[in-house]
This record gives structure tokens, sequence and C-alpha cells, in this order.
């Protein structure tokens, strides 16, 4: 599912209805937001990072495409 947060419902019907793995990706612009935001102070990197990718999996990802992978996964190690 692509942009993926806009689609968090779709998401989880697709994962209901198809039963099949499910992936979203975080498009280009959901992660730019994201770093504005943070190079402004206005959110804390780490915990909202961590975050956006659990609402992917809270709506039934089986796996998520992010600019935010080696971060994501240097922080869960």
């Amino acid at each position: 599912v692509k942009p993926g947060m806009p689609y968090l419902d779709i998401v989880r019907r697709v994962k209901d209805e198809l039963r099949a793995p499910t992936f979203a990706y975080q498009v280009s612009g959901e992660y730019a937001m994201h770093m504005a935001a943070f190079q402004q102070g206005w959110l804390q990197q780490q915990p909202v990072m961590l975050e956006s990718l659990m609402a992917f999996k809270r709506a039934g990802c089986d796996g998520i495409l992010t600019y935010f992978a080696l971060e994501a996964a240097r922080a869960l190690q």
C-alpha cells in the first residue's frame, strides 16, 4: 500500500479480507515531514520514528518499506 500512513485503514482491510502478506511504503514525503519536524525541534526523533512504524504494524503490515530502515534497526538492537 502506497502511500502508507494516510491509508492505514486500507492496510487493515487488505489484511483482513485477503489474508495475504501485506506491505506498506512510507513514502519520501512522509519521511521528509518527519525529518523537518525533528530538525526544527518540534518532535523527538527516535520515539516518533518508532511510533510511526508501530502504527503500520498495528494496522496489520507484515513489512514496512521505509527510509528509516537503518535507523530503526539500530534503535531496535
